[in-house]
């Protein structure tokens, strides 16, 4: 029910205003000229846990320990109310001592009685704490998800432009394509929980589903930041592209064997060593020209402040990366 629809039903003087007046689920006061409670309703006595014995005919400001002594209020009914006919919207924030933090709308009017041309001043309290709330998460999710679609379009963005096209069919640039994004997808997910992610299983991740039963993986336990997932993801997502299509995944009987240990560094950094190894595959020459792969796992390497060195060996490729954790 709106202000003005309270206002026509109470200054009609009805008898069964206050019976109605009393099944609105927001709570209501009436205040005489010198601001003394006239009545409440029982919206009113449940939200501020108030007894009517206590509250009937009283100063309004003293209520509760003077609870409702709240200067932005007294400015509205003290000083606002006498030169206006309502006020509707008015926002008050307070603290109260039996219900906490609360943030109310409060619409109010001058309520002159035709009988005795007394007037009365008509308050009502919307609680609008849990939607504020509400819309400041929404807002803060839509602003959060619009700046992670923003970034996740640069990265796919910069996949589909670093991809070569050179010498392949559209077929092999959809697969190519395809499988950095899925992996760069993947990696997003994990990075998204803010906590740490385990190496190995990173590691098996980015290499899933190619050869995964010819996979080998030794060493200890290591947490990776969210900085590092992105970057270690694609790393070895191409080393294992690689091995399928051209090393030791490409053949029956080839395997791989992934080592890693900590090591420390300068200036008090601690690294990680991880060595690639491909055995029994096809015998591996070195190439003419560095590829693109070749190309990708250097620079994202040396974007996280590491290196890695690549040794054609005719028995298979062995990659030793290196980078701080």
């Amino acid at each position: 029910m709106m202000l003005e629809d309270l206002y026509r039903l109470l200054r009609s003087g009805h008898v069964q205003a206050q019976g109605v007046v009393d099944t609105i689920t927001q709570p209501i006061i009436v205040l005489d000229q010198n601001l003394c409670v006239v009545t409440a309703n029982n919206a009113f006595i449940k939200t501020f846990k108030a007894d009517r014995d206590d509250i009937q005919g009283r100063v309004f400001f003293e209520l509760g320990n003077g609870q409702w002594d709240i200067e932005s209020l007294r400015q509205l009914i003290g000083g606002i109310i006498p030169r206006a006919a309502a006020v509707i919207g008015y926002e008050v924030k307070h603290d109260f001592p039996v219900i906490g933090q609360r943030t109310f709308l409060v619409d109010a009017r001058r309520l002159v009685h035709p009988d005795d041309n007394s007037a009365n001043i008509l308050v009502l309290f919307e609680d609008v704490t849990e939607r504020q709330r509400h819309d400041a998460e929404m807002d803060f999710i839509v602003s959060e998800t619009r700046h992670r679609m923003k970034n996740l379009f640069a990265v796919v963005r910069s996949i589909a432009m670093q991809t070569e096209t050179k010498g392949r069919t559209a077929a092999d640039y959809r697969d190519t394509f395809l499988g950095r994004l899925d992996v760069t997808l993947r990696a997003q997910e994990i990075s998204v929980s803010n906590t740490p992610a385990d190496f190995e299983a990173l590691l098996r991740q980015s290499v899933n589903p190619l050869g995964a039963e010819r996979f080998h993986c030794t060493g200890p336990s290591v947490q990776l930041s969210n900085s590092r997932i992105m970057p270690v993801s694609m790393i070895f997502h191409e080393l294992a592209t690689n091995a399928a299509k051209y090393g030791a995944l490409s053949g029956q009987d080839g395997e791989v064997h992934v080592t890693w240990s900590l090591e420390d560094g300068p200036r008090g950094r601690v690294f990680l060593r991880c060595e690639w190894r491909e055995e029994n595959g096809p015998a591996v020459t070195m190439p003419e020209h560095k590829g693109y792969g070749t190309e990708l796992i250097q620079a994202t390497c040396a974007h996280v402040g590491g290196m890695v060195e690549l040794k054609f060996h005719p028995e298979g490729l062995n990659a030793v990366i290196k980078f701080p954790v």
